[in-house]
């Protein structure tokens, strides 16, 4: 977006763009989100920043009336898959927190000169100084929705220490963490450090449908879903940890909540992220869906369903081991086959609601968890393998991979082809622009969305004939891709429903019986 773009956002307080760009305004010294309800200032006094630290380091506070720390993130981390934005996904998944800015110059390849350098060019602002933003913005959450102590706030949100917390809050939003937390309406009790509850903001529309296709995959034990809720144990860098997702539809505002039974106050950052990146909380779904609208075979899927989510992962080598097991087999028998795989992981040190197990580590998969899968041996012994590369260290991918980079790790190992390379790419790095096209769901997607095969897609692509793979919807093919998944699993339980009723109308079975 170009300047005038943006201007024309901000006087419209458009609130699709809040957290996509800020104002910065040279006449208050403030930065605001798009949608702030003040009068909109001059353009001359205008400037606009790509992240909030950008407008933190020109000499900008936060303005007090529309929080504009208090929004969704930018999409724009998942687009890009440039420098910039594979380390704001590190950033935020609390790398500096743990290993400082040359721990995460390290994982992208470059010295901590180079990190700084390109990161101020490109972002407005060092590493350093965008660490310090999301630890001011995770701070502010904890302080105005819960009960938790200043100094163990401090701690969570990734501050060295209490004086640092106290100067970075004063110095971001111009008030002290006391009075910032006085400016919440209510606030949530909580009965210990380690139980919290908090609001997870998201951009409208919102498909709730991400949870279905979680708890349909979800291991007893480890993970546990409904259409409406998801929750699961994980390990985190310092500890075990355990929560729970839940969508009220029918409430105000419709909240998305987060209940954290059990965590690591040191993995807090870690884990709020990780959690907004598997229910995609960062989306821009108006411009995913204008694009996948103007494809006639999506537009019926994208008017019934607005705001599909792709869904992330919580852990990619756990990712990476489920993608293989789930190759070429339905969702139902990779769920079976991973059930008793999980029977090699230990127990959780936090268990709760029926939570009891941790998904095992690669060093128990190659160890033995691998004889526990019955199935073709070849695919067996490429699990093990893998599964050993990732305990030795051989093998070391993550958040902060582009594809092609992530490509190069995962083709050399044997039983990973580029069906398993694009899955991990969508989930784990969060890449918009992927396109499965010999994935059988995918293939049964179309079938479903177009039946005549004389239609759009069936011949060579043109004007009147979309092409077979989508580009025209780029860079969003991944979430055509979830437009198919879902169309073709609603034909598949169409067609399982008709085929029942019709066997229990040739056994005279009353059709009420069947409900």
């Amino acid at each position: 977006m170009d300047f005038w773009q943006r201007y024309r956002a901000i006087d419209a307080r458009d609130t699709r763009f809040d957290g996509q760009f800020y104002t910065a305004v040279r006449t208050t010294g403030i930065y605001c989100r798009p949608s702030c309800p003040a009068r909109t200032p001059k353009a001359a006094n205008v400037t606009f920043y790509e992240t909030s630290a950008a407008a933190h380091d020109a000499g900008y506070r936060a303005c007090k009336r529309c929080l504009p720390e208090a929004v969704p993130g930018t999409p724009a981390w998942n687009v890009r898959q440039d420098l910039a934005g594979r380390a704001m996904r590190l950033i935020n998944d609390g790398v500096i927190n743990r290993d400082g800015v040359e721990g995460l110059a390290a994982r992208l390849g470059y010295s901590a000169r180079q990190l700084n350098r390109i990161l101020s060019h490109e972002l407005g602002a060092g590493p350093l100084s965008l660490a310090r933003a999301s630890r001011a913005q995770t701070a502010r959450t904890l302080l105005v929705s819960t009960s938790m102590k200043l100094a163990d706030i401090a701690f969570a949100s990734g501050f060295s220490s209490v004086r640092q917390f106290n100067d970075t809050m004063v110095e971001v939003f111009a008030m002290t963490p006391t009075a910032l937390r006085a400016t919440a309406r209510h606030h949530a009790a909580t009965a210990a450090t380690t139980s919290l509850t908090l609001s997870l903001p998201y951009r409208e529309p919102f498909d709730p449908g991400v949870f279905s296709f979680l708890a349909v995959r979800a291991i007893p034990g480890i993970e546990a879903g409904t259409p409406t809720s998801y929750a699961r144990t994980l390990r985190l860098p310092h500890g075990d940890a355990r929560f729970g997702v839940n969508y009220d539809d029918g409430a105000p505002g419709r909240p998305l909540t987060l209940t954290i039974g059990a965590v690591d106050l040191r993995d807090l950052p870690a884990l709020l992220s990780r959690v907004r990146r598997l229910f995609d909380l960062d989306a821009d779904p108006v411009a995913i869906d204008s694009a996948l609208a103007a494809d006639p075979r999506l537009a019926p899927s994208v008017a019934c369903v607005p705001g599909i989510r792709m869904p992330g992962a919580v852990d990619p080598q756990e990712l990476l081991v489920r993608a293989m097991i789930g190759q070429q087999i339905t969702v139902a028998a990779a769920r079976t086959a991973l059930t008793q795989l999980s029977a090699a992981g230990s127990t959780s040190m936090v268990p709760g609601e029926g939570l009891d197990r941790l998904f095992p580590t690669a060093a128990e998969i190659a160890g033995s968890g691998y004889s526990l899968l019955r199935g073709p041996r070849r695919r067996i012994d490429s699990l093990r393998s893998a599964a050993s590369a990732l305990a030795g260290g051989e093998l070391d991918f993550g958040y902060g991979d582009d594809l092609p980079g992530l490509a190069a790790k995962l083709l050399p190992l044997p039983g990973v082809g580029p069906w398993t390379v694009g899955y991990v790419a969508m989930r784990v790095l969060g890449a918009p622009d992927v396109f499965l096209a010999n994935d059988a769901a995918v293939r049964n997607g179309i079938r479903a969305l177009t039946p005549d095969s004389t239609g759009p897609g069936a011949g060579a692509p043109g004007p009147g004939n979309p092409a077979p793979d989508f580009r025209e919807v780029s860079p969003w093919r991944s979430y055509a891709t979830m437009h198919l998944w879902r169309a073709a699993s609603s034909s598949s339980s169409s067609s399982s429903s008709s085929s029942s009723k019709a066997a229990k109308r040739k056994q005279n079975i009353p059709e009420k019986a069947m409900q």
